[in-house]
């Protein structure tokens, strides 16, 4: 049981997307990132602001590759209001889009 927990753990970080493109973004009421010039330029001051707390050892990992440092930009963007894009935000979604439908 706790080497499937572990395995479960370990997959969940292996499959966390890499994006910091703001055309995988979205605001909280839905709005691309990269639609509006306003909402890109608070995109940019967000980035900005989370690209530092991600590469600290407090908070994710120097290595901008890691898991650890995605995990905590992406935490710090969706606290600026800034969430991924459904079903594109994982890399495995892709695969079992359509796996209910059949």
């Amino acid at each position: 049981m706790r080497m499937m927990l572990a395995l479960g753990a370990l997959l969940s970080l292996a499959c966390v997307s890499a994006g910091e493109a703001p055309s995988k973004y979205q605001s909280y009421q839905g709005i691309r990132a990269d639609s509006d010039p306003v909402l890109l330029a608070r995109y940019d001051r967000a980035l900005r602001c989370c690209e530092p707390e991600a590469s600290s050892w407090y908070r994710g990992s120097p290595d901008p590759n890691s898991s650890m440092y995605i995990l905590a930009l992406r935490a710090c963007l969706y606290r600026h209001s800034f969430v991924d894009r459904g079903v594109h935000a994982y890399p495995t979604s892709a695969v079992f889009q359509h796996f209910l439908d059949r």
